[in-house]
């Protein structure tokens, strides 16, 4: 990636209508809302695919899971492995249709703390 950390930010962050942050047991830790979305309802389908995909993965001994796309309307939820669980973004649908490798990467890495000073998200 050739952007600076906060270029990259920018960009990036202006797909996003609500984050949460999930622990390594898929629960949720935190979440944000934005203007454009004050629903917190899709932190629980967030939470149960997490809860099918620890299911699944130690039923099929199933290693490596890094991301998942969970569509709905009007809006979709991308699922990343993050350092410390995972995070899922909301985005409207089409915003995150074709999730290229440097937005993919980026999610899985960015300071989810930045997310409290982002005078866009809303702490729920």
């Amino acid at each position: 990636m050739s952007n600076s950390p906060d270029t990259l930010y920018e960009s990036c962050i202006q797909k996003i209508v609500g984050a949460a942050v999930f622990d390594w047991n898929g629960l949720p830790k935190e979440y944000f809302t934005t203007d454009q979305n004050k629903d917190i309802g899709w932190v629980q389908t967030v939470f149960q695919v997490l809860g099918l995909r620890s299911l699944l993965m130690s039923s099929l001994r199933l290693e490596g899971f890094q991301h998942v796309m969970v569509s709905g309307s009007p809006h979709q939820a991308l699922i990343v492995k993050h350092r410390n669980g995972y995070v899922a973004l909301l985005m409207n649908v089409g915003d995150g249709e074709a999730v290229n490798p440097d937005f993919l990467e980026w999610a899985q890495t960015f300071d989810t703390q930045r997310l409290t000073h982002d005078p866009r998200f809303h702490g729920a």
